[in-house]
């Protein structure tokens, strides 16, 4: 976050915070329509905490593969087209008018570490990627660094959603204008598009029609969504650059319209859509620290309370007060590194875990997340204080995304330049990492259980940062 003015290109129409609590829905910026789902549900699925990854005791696909080792990572990739196809195969018919879709022309397997082998007009050596090269149809994958390291980072079903949205774009390039893309289309809509496809895809397994691959849509949904987090573009970059992919916020919200919707819907990503809601931007020029602020420096902690302060103000409730150091509850769990205590009315502080999670993360290194994540989780209580004031209950699997929808309310006034904060580059991917953490904050009760579901929790978040000012938390997530 940063105190100084903000002067980047307005992210998103500001929030209206009067009707934070109530008030009449309409949809904007490619939200979704607030309707009361099932909290125990995701996109209409139950939420479900089995295995993913592979099915046991499945044959492999046989697809034919050039430049392959036959090891782990190649059968991995394989069996995932052989599917991404299958599915395809279907859905484009379904979708577009009867359009028949045929599978990619050539697919090849490389060895980034090892003597490159030259594909769509470039040498593979040092190249640790997948993608999709229209000038001759084909799909390659690195399986010497790429995949295994997704697979150990995140799982395989890490390297299903990377191949599943590089065949994304062999669907944009197979339907051509039905998708919406040229040659002259930004490389941000053709990304976010890819994503949503990937989604689609994903929506398919995880309603149990995949031969090779099965998904739960609590924990290995989460996973997909970590992927897509850890290949989000770096913060600061602006939309607007060519190779553009989108943050973390902006890609988990494209593979959410997929798997919510169908493949039209991801057919209607265009440039309209992406000025409207796209939230990915450049560092102010007078943004000294890049985004970070000191979590536990008085003066920040101040600005964050009078920020929480205005936010809620027109709400009419008495807002708590802060305090440092863990506290005692009674008939209230004990949450970190922030709590609620409805009693006493307060929020009580534990500075030294803020902290760390407040750190600038540092590759490969666990711990930091960066301080929007550390002012959230802080925010977050101060929400409940809200929702005892206006009569909503403090506990249960809908008070955690109701609480997440009005931090994401919150950081939805943040965008305004009379806020005492603003938001800067880098912020809500730093959300969305803390929302995909098992004990997320951001998306507990007053007891610190959260929706086992992360698609739930950042789909809550996003509901309240684009459509927090219309009652969206409360009718949504009551």
């Amino acid at each position: 976050m940063a105190r100084r003015a903000w002067r980047g290109a307005a992210l998103v129409a500001t929030v209206s915070v009067a009707g934070l609590l109530g008030g009449c829905a309409t949809t904007i910026g490619g939200t979704p329509k607030a309707e009361t789902p099932d909290v125990t549900k995701v996109a209409g699925l139950d939420i479900t905490t089995g295995e993913s990854g592979a099915k046991p005791g499945v044959p492999d696909a046989t697809l034919p593969v050039e430049n392959g080792d036959g090891g782990e990572m190649d059968r991995l990739a394989l069996n995932t087209m052989a599917d991404v196809e299958e599915y395809w195969s279907q859905a484009l018919p379904a979708n577009f008018k009867g359009r028949k879709f045929d599978p990619v022309k050539r697919l090849v397997s490389y060895d980034s570490t090892g003597k490159g082998v030259e594909i769509c007009r470039t040498s593979t050596a040092g190249v640790a990627n997948a993608f999709y090269c229209s000038l001759d149809d084909s799909i390659a994958w690195d399986r010497g660094d790429l995949l295994p390291m997704l697979n150990d980072a995140f799982g395989p079903m890490s390297v299903v959603t990377v191949l599943a949205h590089e065949t994304g774009h062999a669907v944009q390039y197979k339907l051509g204008a039905e998708s919406g893309i040229t040659q002259a289309t930004p490389t941000i809509i053709k990304e976010q598009q890819a994503d949503c496809y990937a989604g689609n895809f994903f929506r398919w397994i995880a309603e149990g029609k995949s031969k090779h691959f099965r998904i739960s849509t609590g924990p290995g949904l989460n996973q997909v969504l970590a992927t897509m987090f850890f290949i989000r573009d770096a913060a600061g970059t602006s939309a607007e650059k060519q190779g553009a992919h989108g943050s973390a916020f902006d890609r988990v919200a494209a593979f959410q319209f997929g798997f919510a919707g169908d493949p039209a819907r991801c057919a209607r990503i265009d440039e309209a859509e992406i000025k409207e809601r796209i939230t990915q931007q450049t560092f102010s020029p007078d943004d000294d620290g890049k985004g970070q602020l000191a979590v536990a420096d008085r003066t920040n902690l101040d600005l964050l309370e009078s920020s929480l302060r205005d936010a809620y103000k027109q709400t009419g409730a008495a807002p708590p007060a802060f305090k440092t150091g863990v506290d005692t509850c009674p008939g209230v769990q004990p949450t970190s590194p922030a709590a609620y205590c409805p009693g006493t009315n307060q929020v009580s502080l534990d500075l030294d875990e803020l902290t760390k999670i407040g750190a600038v993360p540092k590759k490969g290194q666990k711990g930091g997340i960066g301080d929007f994540a550390a002012f959230a989780e802080i925010a977050s209580r101060f929400t409940l204080s809200i929702q005892k004031a206006t009569g909503y209950p403090l506990d249960g699997p809908a008070a955690g995304l109701r609480t997440a929808c009005l931090t994401g309310a919150w950081a939805g006034t943040t965008t305004k330049n009379t806020s005492k904060l603003r938001l800067s580059a880098g912020d809500l991917d730093e959300a969305v990492a803390e929302l995909l953490a098992d004990k997320s904050l951001i998306a507990a009760d007053v007891n610190g259980a959260v929706v086992p579901s992360g698609f739930a929790r950042v789909e809550a978040f996003r509901d309240g940062f684009f459509d927090g000012g219309k009652g969206v938390c409360t009718r949504k997530y009551s």
